[in-house]
């Protein structure tokens, strides 16, 4: 159902200690923060040296962009489970899908979108981090714009922006604001910016 491609988002092959080393980096990660999280703490952790740490990852950064490549892949998967359950008919249906999967997701993922959180602490445009970040993003934009075109709304540019606006708004509402309708919120304020979107006659 999703139209726009995903890019390379196969789990990359790791020896059963890289596995432990991107499972406890991931978890430390988005609960304590990204900067807080040493990679001492990432190695015990996972029960490995920290030389056995940079021999998989090479340095704390590419293990930062391993792990929010790992994030982004989970929530693929997480959208085509939730796509497959709600079974939208029409591209509009689709869009409203992906607002309404935020719920569920929020609610496993209390400190809120670890894209926006890694955003604000690696602050270094070259962060090997920065283009995970951007790409997802984008790609979220992309199946908007995606959806909109198939839909037949006009002015499809415009209206993707505004639901990925709604979108990432509800994501920084749920954790700044504490905010935790956001979700249902901006899935209602998508609902009525379709309803009434211009159309292609």
């Amino acid at each position: 159902m999703l139209l726009t491609d995903r890019g390379s988002l196969e789990a990359r092959p790791l020896t059963p200690a890289g596995e432990r080393i991107l499972t406890a980096a991931s978890t430390l990660f988005y609960a304590r923060g990204i900067r807080t999280v040493g990679v001492d703490a990432i190695a015990d952790a996972a029960e490995v040296t920290k030389k056995t740490l940079y021999d998989r990852f090479g340095s704390k950064d590419n293990l930062i962009a391993a792990y929010l490549e790992e994030r982004n892949r989970v929530w693929h998967l997480f959208l085509d489970e939730q796509l497959a359950a709600r079974a939208p008919g029409t591209p509009e249906e689709v869009i409203l899908a992906l607002f309404a999967a935020l719920t569920d997701w929020m609610a496993e993922s209390r400190r809120g979108c670890g894209f926006i959180n890694a955003s604000v602490e690696l602050a270094a445009p070259d962060h090997p981090a920065m283009p995970v970040i951007v790409a997802q993003k984008q790609w979220m934009r992309a199946e908007f714009l995606a959806q909109a075109e198939l839909a037949g709304f006009r002015s499809t540019e415009e209206l993707a922006d505004r639901l990925l606006l709604l979108h990432e708004g509800a994501l920084v509402s749920y954790r700044v604001a504490a905010m935790e309708n956001a979700p249902e919120v901006a899935g209602r304020a998508a609902a009525d910016l379709l309803a009434s979107w211009p159309r292609m006659s």
